[in-house]
């Protein structure tokens, strides 16, 4: 078994960075894919957990459309389990090289799991809109790891940000996270709740909608601020971080007064979510693009 391995191991070595992008972009999808579920009202097709049915685990022709889509995103679980697993043996071929890439795949392998369990209870309790938030907050922690792992294996050289700038982006990190919150907040007060008989979070959507824009409006401002500050300081790579930040900040707030505005059309909530995965990756690399490396 020791040399299975080890073969395993030395084979996946050279793999590490596509396997790494593989993590990133498969953790990405998978919110994609459980927003579909949402979306179409599949959230209970498969009315039980870890069995589809209290009679089988795979879902039969009663269930329809409904239980092959929620069924189908259950088994996606087992495609992120393979490439984080197949990650983590290529760091361990090349952990003398890439020290922290072993703990790193570590973390993401045993969070796929996590979110196949935090999945379960959301079935068990018929999709309580308050587990589904944290279903999708894991997510997006899982995708920032995703983003430290390929910055430690090929991040560009850079110095330490200090002072005021680092301040600034510490804290436009940490009003990202609430702005991550806050929309699950609303999406969890509105429709789309994933099936027609589960229960909201009986806040007024309308309000929540508005806490969370102006949650967006000072990520806006203090992105904007560390554009500015790392332009004028010199800070390369946190100035072109920031920038990608903003480009997805204005992308996702287009798209989000867009679907505010056209009683929030199922394309667009999806694309909303997309997007979310992908600022959860903007902001984390504007986060690191501070840390100094090399």
């Amino acid at each position: 078994m020791s040399s299975l391995l080890t073969r395993a191991e030395t084979g996946l070595g050279p793999r590490l960075v596509p396997l790494a992008w593989a993590n990133l972009l498969a953790n990405i999808g998978i919110v994609v894919t459980g927003g579909a579920v949402r979306l179409t009202g599949s959230g209970l097709g498969c009315p039980t957990w870890p069995q589809c049915t209290d009679e089988s685990y795979l879902p039969h022709g009663e269930l329809g459309l409904h239980g092959a889509i929620e069924f189908g995103n259950r088994m996606l679980t087992y495609v992120l389990v393979a490439i984080a697993v197949a990650c983590w043996l290529a760091a361990r071929g090349r952990s003398a090289e890439h020290p922290r890439a072993v703990p790193l795949t570590t973390i993401i392998a045993l969070g796929i799991p996590a979110q196949a369990l935090l999945g379960g209870v959301t079935v068990l309790t018929d999709l309580n809109p308050w587990i589904v938030a944290l279903h999708l907050l894991l997510s997006m922690a899982i995708v920032g790891i995703c983003v430290l792992l390929l910055d430690h294996l090929r991040g560009p050289d850079r110095p330490e940000v200090v002072g005021p700038l680092r301040r600034a982006v510490a804290a436009a990190f940490a009003v990202g996270w609430v702005v991550l919150y806050l929309g699950t907040v609303v999406t969890g007060s509105g429709p789309h709740s994933g099936d027609l008989e589960s229960k909201r979070t009986g806040l007024d959507p309308q309000v929540m909608s508005h806490v969370h824009a102006w949650a967006v409006y000072v990520l806006l401002a203090l992105t904007l601020l560390v554009l500015w500050w790392s332009h004028r300081a010199g800070a390369t790579v946190l100035f072109r971080a920031a920038r990608l930040l903003l480009l997805v900040e204005v992308g996702q707030g287009v798209i989000g007064f867009w679907q505010y505005f056209t009683d929030l059309p199922e394309i667009l909530v999806g694309l909303h979510m997309l997007g979310a995965g992908i600022f959860s990756a903007a902001l984390t690399w504007t986060l690191l693009a501070a840390r100094p490396r090399g």
